[in-house]
């Protein structure tokens, strides 16, 4: 990581370290002279002039101390500073995966790495060097004293790597346990209504009861082991102090030693000591600190694999799935397999299918949240991978719209969550999607307008209302590839004419979209239809021709389309259309009503208008038409699945 990039914030408290440490000898060299000079010579100047200079000497003590202080805590600060933005990366990509309650495990480990920064265990680290250095100036009195003194800083450095041991174990279950919990915590918090109406309240927290106090027994086991052994380094210490005191004089009796040293000694020893006992009081820190360490390091190591490419050119929305097949992050079984399909800008695009086909988990792939396992999703010719790592401000995301299955908007203004948080949004960027989105009026209807705040503590929002938002979020910006889940979920009948505008003003913009619901009217401005069964592509090819065979000609069915294409015994290898074009009845398909089906197969996607013109002046970018927008040739026959 950085941190060891970060030299001369650690020089510096090294060097301020060394004078502090060695004007902790003040103390004992004053106490010497006092005893050996003063006392002898009964020279009144000279204890003053010695207290004198005592007294300044602390001074400089004291600012150093204040300085090292202020240093180490800029030092936390700026450590944090630089960690930052890959940690939260870091815990994003963890998001993604299965482990979603891991996702915070980075923040808060940095967070424990800034406070150790800051704390008296890293200015401890600094002054473990002089131990070696204070046990020889005590040799320097007697070797007898230095002898013993060395014995007796072996048993407390004993005792520090003893209470190592004992409070590892405990510590890393307490952790274990503590994150368990604080993941039902945050998932009762954010589902608190449903948690409510179906009386799960005291089942959840009896759950959370029980980790929470494995976590306390855990902590208390560790405790009571580490504050064992502190008790004893802490008496052991004193019991030092004291017996060196004794060995001294001993030594001055027989005249080997002057009364000065015996005090001096005493004294030095007790600075020697200091170190090795702040660390048992600290070692619960220092434990913490040091698996978060290693833990960020790993993480930051896994981002820094990442390969380096030169910065690409803004997409346009050409899209090409390739033999693709893959899974949720961390999975080794694929959900979605053997899709092959290509968009071009302009194109829209209606996936359809069975419940717990892969329709959502495919919506990953298209936006790049979840990486193939085989095969490939470009945009504009470059994998996912390739645009995350030559953008570097927003990333590709800047580029797609997406509204997911479930909708969250964050703490913040509308306004502020239509922008997707840019600090540098305009208000004409901002009106703009919320025009395209049908959902202007209805903010406006809100107490607060664009002000209003919303997420945790703020307003209210209906479902329709939260979708229909963040269809101006995905829309923000004028994205190449606009990639909707269940967008008409919780839309009224205004709500579905809002999103069919939407629609229709994306493709005519030249920009790519694409559709995932359950229903076929959700679809009617669609050129392209793919259908998957089961994770696999059962269908793909142009709207009416698709739709042709999923409903035979002019028949009728009651079965919904989602169960068009649930028959186990299925050949999607074999052509779904005739070589004359006549669309092939599925075996199960739903038979629409001719009136329907009709209205579905004239549907004109050569020349769109705009659906409504922006109010106050507001200019949308040129509507291009069926002249100037790149179109997908029209398919002979729909693909099979690969």
């Amino acid at each position: 990581m950085q941190i060891a990039t970060m030299k001369d914030a650690i020089i510096s408290v090294g060097v301020f370290s060394f004078f502090i440490n060695l004007l902790m000898l003040t103390g004992p060299l004053y106490m010497l002279q006092v005893y050996d000079r003063v006392l002898s010579s009964q020279s009144m100047s000279t204890l003053v002039s010695l207290s004198l200079l005592m007294g300044t000497l602390y001074i400089f003590v004291w600012l150093l101390e204040s300085v090292r202080s202020k240093v180490l805590s800029r030092f936390a600060n700026s450590v944090e500073e630089k960690l930052s933005e890959r940690t939260f990366e870091a815990s994003m990509r963890m998001g993604l995966g299965r482990s979603q309650s891991q996702a915070s495990v980075p923040i808060r480990d940095l967070s424990t790495i800034r406070t150790f920064f800051a704390s008296n265990a890293m200015a401890t680290m600094f002054d473990m060097p002089w131990v070696p250095v204070y046990l020889g100036v005590i040799f320097l009195l007697h070797w007898t004293m230095g002898l013993f003194a060395v014995f007796g800083a072996a048993v407390i450095i004993a005792c520090a790597v003893y209470a190592q041991i004992l409070g590892k174990s405990p510590e890393q279950d307490e952790r274990d346990s503590k994150i368990k919990g604080q993941a039902i915590e945050e998932q009762a918090a954010r589902n608190a209504g449903m948690v409510k109406a179906m009386g799960m309240e005291g089942h959840l927290y009896n759950r959370w009861n029980t980790l929470n106090a494995e976590a306390t027994t855990h902590a208390t086991l560790g405790s009571d082991r580490v504050s064992g052994v502190r008790a004893f380094s802490k008496a052991f210490r004193l019991f030092l102090q004291s017996s060196i005191l004794g060995i001294g004089a001993a030594l001055a009796i027989n005249q080997v030693v002057s009364p000065g040293s015996m005090i001096a000694g005493s004294i030095i020893l007790g600075r020697a000591l200091t170190p090795a006992q702040t660390l048992i009081s600290q070692w619960p820190l220092i434990i913490a600190a040091r698996a978060s360490y290693q833990r960020l390091d790993d993480v930051h190591r896994a981002l820094d694999s990442k390969p380096a490419h030169m910065n690409l050119p803004a997409p346009k929305g050409w899209l090409e799935v390739k033999n693709m097949a893959g899974g949720p992050p961390g999975s080794q079984s694929p959900i979605v397999m053997g899709l092959n399909f290509t968009l071009y800008p302009g194109d829209g695009l209606g996936i359809i299918g069975p419940s717990a086909s892969g329709k959502s988990s495919l919506a990953n792939f298209l936006v790049g949240i979840w990486i193939p396992q085989r095969g490939d999703v470009r945009l504009d010719g470059a994998t996912f991978q390739q645009w995350h790592a030559s953008q570097t401000h927003g990333g590709v995301g800047k580029y797609i719209g997406y509204l997911p299955q479930s909708i969250e908007l964050f703490d913040g203004t509308i306004k502020e969550n239509i922008s997707r948080f840019d600090p540098h949004a305009s208000e004409h960027q901002v009106l703009e999607a919320a025009y395209r989105a049908g959902v202007h009026e209805l903010i406006l209807t809100l107490p607060q307008g664009y002000g209003t705040i919303v997420g945790a503590g703020g307003a209210v929002l209906s479902g329709g209302q939260l979708q229909r938002i963040a269809l101006a979020r995905a829309l923000y910006g004028d994205p190449c590839l606009v990639v909707l889940d269940e967008p008409n979920a919780n839309l009224d009948d205004e709500g579905e004419a809002a999103l069919s505008n939407a629609i229709k003003s994306i493709r005519e913009r030249g920009n790519t979209v694409i559709v995932i619901t359950h229903r076929i009217g959700a679809i009617k401005d669609m050129n392209k239809v793919l259908v998957l069964k089961q994770g696999q592509q059962a269908m793909f090819g142009d709207t009416r021709r698709v739709l042709g065979a999923l409903n035979g000609k002019g028949g009728k069915s009651s079965r919904p389309a989602s169960q068009a294409t649930t028959n186990p015994s299925q050949n999607t290898s074999a052509p779904l259309l005739r070589p004359d074009a006549t669309p092939r009845a599925h075996p199960l398909a739903r038979q629409t009503h001719p009136s329907q089906l009709a209205q579905t197969e004239t549907q004109n996607f050569a020349v769109m208008q705009p659906s409504k013109p922006l109010p106050h002046g507001l200019a949308p970018n040129p509507y291009p038409t069926a002249l100037n927008v790149p179109r997908a040739q029209p398919l002979k026959r729909a693909s099979g699945a690969s």
